[in-house]
């Protein structure tokens, strides 16, 4: 049965427990939430209480309510991008990085001389080897979602050779690499901007050249502040990432 942690107010823990079902594929797009009455019920919560986290989540688009039938799970994989902390977070929670219906192809993975950005990023010297993953991320539909880039240290190569094989890694390309090294990453910071669409972000994301894209670059570090991962990340008009956090 679900419990009340006294860490955060109960409504934001019954927010919580059910974006996390509706993320890891529990809930899909059409299932049936709970009505207040229910919540109340299995929570052991107010009815006001109950009330409130329903009005919360669909203000925040994830339920939808059609008076006489109660609440349902709507279809948000059109308008959602998941940053690399929601995929970092995903994996860690269910051991699969992509949402159900989800899938990602690998364009490429190979060693590369680090451009100077990128070596900065990763603290190695500019045009020393590194390697590079690409990926697009496509829908249920097969509309492209997202394009990324991957970025490690090319001292890799030899522990973790899986990461220049065009292919999948099913467990995620961090927690393979953590495995390798023996580093987990305990710390990352995601950068957001906006640019137009170049050729090859056109070509990607199905868009015109030209589109405002977001453009999310992502840095994930290990407790002794070594970048395990640098990844640069778009995706087109019309989708958008949410962030939770708590203000004290």
């Amino acid at each position: 049965m679900p419990e009340i942690q006294r860490s955060l107010p109960p409504y934001q823990q019954v927010i919580a427990h059910y974006k996390e079902k509706i993320n890891n594929g529990e809930l899909q797009p059409g299932d049936r939430v709970p009505s207040d009455r229910q919540l109340a019920e299995e929570w052991g919560i107010s009815r006001v209480t109950a009330q409130k986290v329903l009005t919360a989540m669909r203000s925040e688009g994830l339920i939808e309510t059609t008076p006489g039938l109660g609440s349902t799970v709507r279809d948000i994989s059109s308008t959602q991008h998941h940053s690399a902390a929601d995929r970092i977070q995903t994996a860690r929670r269910t051991g699969r990085i992509y949402r159900p219906g989800e899938y990602a192809r690998i364009l490429s993975a190979e060693v590369v001389p680090a451009p100077e950005d990128v070596a900065d990023a990763l603290g190695i010297e500019a045009g020393s080897p590194a390697i590079r993953r690409v990926r697009v991320t496509y829908s249920a539909s097969d509309q492209p979602t997202s394009a990324s880039t991957s970025w490690y240290d090319g001292t890799y190569a030899d522990i973790a050779p899986r990461l220049l094989e065009a292919e999948r890694i099913k467990e995620g390309t961090v927690a393979y690499l953590e495995a390798q090294i023996g580093k987990v990453g305990v710390k990352g910071q995601d950068r957001i901007a906006v640019r137009a669409a170049t050729d090859e972000d056109a070509r990607a994301l199905a868009v015109e050249v030209g589109s405002p894209i977001k453009v999310g670059r992502n840095f994930l570090h290990s407790e002794d502040g070594t970048v395990i991962e640098y990844g640069i990340s778009i995706a087109g008009p019309g989708r958008e990432s949410a962030y939770d956090y708590i203000v004290s």
